[in-house]
């Protein structure tokens, strides 16, 4: 049976009915059909202590991924399984990967958040309403200044988004009619815009409002700092976002309840939910199981070092997944061959396993592993994983919850419990008063594990301009390949003797942290030669194919 098969004959319960597994009543629905729902809740309003909080990272990935999300849903069914009441709490998928390589992001096989189709195309609207907020600031910063430029702004440092992978927008020139003005401008995917950033770090929407207020728009001659606020816009730009701000309610499989809410990539945004629902979850249950992107290098890292420190939140686990095949692949097996059984690539990969259990042990001594078992995987090589693991001192679980569902995940739901009973160690890498340049330095060197970072005279005054205009205590949020611990997708393992180069630094102050560009990451991806629109049709009586 397919994905697409399990996703359309499954068990669906009404919507209604699976909030009522959350105590949440029909007047804090407003319904999307019979599957899906905004929650209309204030989580002020609930006097109810915040449940227990599991993260679900993982290690570098092959480029199709590693079922972080298959994961982190088998996990939560499991806890629902035993008895426990737990809710996942994921991001919305963006189309980019969904047309392009890496395809959708509800889970696999009978570890999945349903309905399928819808959650991985236009679901509830959140994005395109992020998309259409952050185009029609762009659009009023171009009439502003084609209607006579009464800010004087010489430099626009906004742009504009699409969701989708178009390498065509990179670079494109923005002309002003019968005004002889033009710019040079380019285009970012919507889940690395600001706006979306804003959506998951913003607490309400009062909050949503002074942080779009907040954000930088472009400088004067005199290189004057000049914000959205001054275009006295705010208000229309979270008109729409006034549906977009509520979380989402769909759920799993196995019926159990699954909050889904914003989208930020981890390679170049901060890679996690919002920070209202990730609270809300935490208020509504006494478990929430939640995911950051991409390897720990990247969506962990900036889990705990800006999520939890703007969200006042502390991890309970950290739950580290990793996949014979993507060690395999970090140990010099191409991307082809990785489901082909190789201990020894597997000896020279694992390493990286290691490097970022050693990287989470910085936040937290309260990790389990998971091992998400694919059909290919050999027992030598299982095991020789699980004694790798336990001669570190770490708990190790095998995950087969994409073949058997809840049933699938109950070793490791058990060991996650455990380990949550544990008292909270939480501590963050840095603190938000540091230097940027001791931020970023710190971040390379103890996470990345770099010699030196490399940053230009041109970025150090970008720097100190930041500082001496009060944006030195923001977090730093640094976009680069998920591929590598360092900034060159091809330098697999766990490198050393290497440097990290600083191509640009930008001021995100609408959602609060400092962008730092790495090595050639891009922020606008491009669709591969085989991707995944190939493949997929709708026919006559709706049955959609090719989509997962």
């Amino acid at each position: 049976m397919t994905d697409i098969e399990i996703s359309k004959n499954s068990n669906m319960l009404n919507i209604k009915d699976v909030a009522s597994k959350l105590n949440i009543s029909e007047d804090n629905l407003e319904y999307y059909g019979k599957y899906k729902a905004k929650l209309n809740i204030d989580v002020n309003d609930l006097n109810k202590d915040l449940g227990k909080l599991i993260l679900v990272t993982s290690i570098n990935p092959t480029p199709f991924g590693e079922g972080k999300t298959t994961v982190s849903i088998g996990i939560n069914d499991a806890l629902n399984k035993l008895g426990k009441k737990s809710v996942v709490v994921l991001r919305e998928p963006s189309l980019g990967p969904v047309f392009g390589i890496k395809g959708g992001a509800t889970g696999g096989g009978y570890s999945q958040v349903v309905p399928m189709e819808d959650i991985n195309l236009h679901f509830t609207g959140d994005i395109h309403a992020i998309e259409a907020a952050n185009n029609l600031l762009c659009a009023i910063i171009d009439n502003h200044i084609y209607q006579g430029n009464e800010l004087g702004i010489d430099k626009v440092v906004f742009n504009r988004c699409v969701d989708l992978n178009d390498r065509a927008l990179r670079n494109v020139v923005i002309k002003y009619d019968n005004k002889g003005l033009e710019r040079l401008d380019n285009y970012q995917i919507t889940v690395a815009s600001e706006i979306m950033a804003i959506l998951c770090l913003s607490k309400n929407l009062e909050d949503l409002k002074s942080r779009i207020g907040n954000i930088l728009i472009g400088y004067t001659k005199d290189n004057k700092m000049i914000f959205a606020r001054d275009l006295n816009c705010v208000g229309a730009i979270a008109l729409l976002l006034k549906d977009a701000i509520k979380p989402n309610l769909v759920q799993t499989l196995e019926n159990n309840p699954a909050i889904i809410h914003g989208g930020p990539f981890a390679n170049i945004a901060h890679g996690c939910n919002s920070i209202i629902a990730t609270t809300l979850g935490l208020k509504l249950s006494n478990y929430v199981v939640t995911e950051a992107g991409f390897g720990a290098d990247l969506g962990a890292e900036k889990f705990l070092d800006i999520k939890c420190q703007i969200g006042n939140l502390k991890p309970n686990c950290v739950v580290i997944n990793a996949t014979i095949r993507s060690l395999k692949y970090n140990g010099g097996v191409s991307k082809e061959l990785v489901n082909t059984p190789n201990i020894n690539a597997l000896k020279e990969g694992i390493v990286n396993l290691k490097r970022h259990i050693e990287n989470i042990s910085k936040y937290t001594k309260n990790i389990v592993v998971v091992i998400n078992k694919f059909e290919t995987d050999t027992n030598d090589e299982i095991n020789y994983v699980k004694d790798y693991v336990e001669n570190m001192g770490y708990n190790i679980s095998v995950c087969t919850s994409f073949k058997d569902g809840s049933s699938g995940a109950i070793e490791v739901a058990k060991k996650v419990l455990d380990v949550c009973n544990n008292d909270v160690d939480f501590k963050p890498l840095y603190n938000f008063n540091d230097k940027i340049i001791d931020k970023i330095n710190k971040i390379s060197k103890e996470i990345y594990r770099a010699d030196r970072v490399i940053i230009s005279d041109e970025i150090k005054d970008k720097i100190n301009y930041l500082e001496e205009n009060g944006f030195g205590n923001l977090p730093i949020c640094i976009a680069k390949t998920q591929y590598s611990f360092t900034d060159d997708p091809k330098h697999l393992g766990a490198p050393s003797n290497f440097n990290m180069t600083v191509r640009d630094i930008k001021l995100s102050s609408g959602a609060g942290f400092i962008v730092v560009l790495m090595g050639s990451i891009m922020t606008m991806p491009g669709l591969g030669k085989n991707s995944a629109y190939l493949n997929m049709d709708i026919d006559s009586n709706g049955n959609i194919t090719g989509l997962f």
